[in-house]
């Protein structure tokens, strides 16, 4: 009887989930890391987080799922595919902008879905304790989404689906409520090293690790002092975030346009001459960028980030 239920409120989440437009929901059991604890250590103590100094913070919550709910029992992670319908500035010598923060800033948009989601849990199954996770907490969502065999982490490091490839968000629910958990899915990378061979500050030190400091994405959104000159002439016009492990990676052959309006880009985005990013103006960065991600970065920084790519004669 108990392992019907089980059954049933496992499917009941995940059927509502499809409902609200999550293109994948996955069910892991709530438990400590235990793998990836000296993982992360390592990768901290060799201090390739940069000045990501949240990335340090709250170690234990980081690895314990049960530190952040108490008495949590399963983490439901969703995916949300943000594949754009047409690539900005992609070709010609145009400036870039990560994918990602093309339309609304997914926090605002996977939130609100997920809040619906744990209210749906709520309502039809009762009193469940729980939280949601958009990036808001020291959650380790690509180790929670390869568990809930939603995908596997990649040589680039990012979640990759067979389905769809890795242009997806990630986001979890974490509750104290007995779920049926999915088993993790074989890693299909193989011998492929595109994204190893493409990565052009050789962020990507060795297959499944990632130096953050040196990556393009690192420089140009988290890093608050100068660029350092050494990766002059590597950004490839990338001005926010950039793509490129994910643009070579052959498992994004089938990424397909998401189907979320809210990841639309503002149509003045696309417009945008070379000319028209470098001499961007407070009013045209507020009106085009209000809800995305890119206000991150605020005008100073993209203006940093512009001055410093036009200078390298890519």
């Amino acid at each position: 009887m108990m392992v019907d239920l089980i059954k049933k409120h496992t499917q009941l989440i995940k059927s509502k989930a499809a409902e609200l437009g999550f293109d994948f929901c996955g069910v892991s059991k709530a438990e400590f890391l235990e793998e990836e604890a000296p993982r992360l250590e390592t990768w901290l103590r060799q201090n390739r987080h940069g000045q990501m100094g949240y990335m340090a913070n709250h170690f234990d919550k980081r690895l314990d799922p049960r530190l952040l709910v108490e008495g949590a029992k399963s983490v439901v992670t969703v995916l949300l595919n943000y594949y754009p319908e047409k690539t900005i500035a992609q070709e010609g010598d145009g400036y870039k902008i990560s994918k990602y923060a093309y339309g609304t800033d997914y926090h605002f948009v996977i939130k609100d879905k997920l809040k619906d989601l744990l209210a749906l849990v709520h309502e039809e199954i009762g009193e469940v304790n729980g939280r949601v996770f958009v990036d808001s907490a020291p959650v380790m969502d690509k180790v929670w989404a390869k568990r809930s065999g939603l995908g596997w982490v990649g040589k680039h490091t990012n979640l990759i689906t067979r389905e769809m490839g890795s242009f997806v968000f990630i986001a979890e629910m974490i509750l104290d409520l007995e779920l049926e958990a999915d088993g993790p899915v074989a890693d299909y990378c193989g011998t492929c090293t595109r994204c190893l061979d493409a990565c052009p500050t050789d962020a990507i030190t060795e297959p499944y690790v990632v130096d953050g400091s040196k990556c393009i994405s690192y420089f140009t959104i988290e890093l608050k002092d100068a660029i350092p000159d050494e990766v002059k002439g590597k950004f490839e016009n990338w001005i926010f975030g950039c793509d490129i492990c994910q643009d070579v990676c052959p498992w994004n052959r089938f990424a397909r346009p998401h189907r979320t309006p809210a990841f639309d880009p503002n149509p003045g985005l696309s417009e945008l001459s070379k000319n028209d990013w470098e001499e961007i103006t407070q009013e045209v960065f507020q009106e085009i960028f209000r809800r995305s991600a890119v206000k991150r970065t605020k005008l100073e920084g993209l203006k940093r980030n512009i001055a410093f790519v036009k200078t390298e004669g890519w």
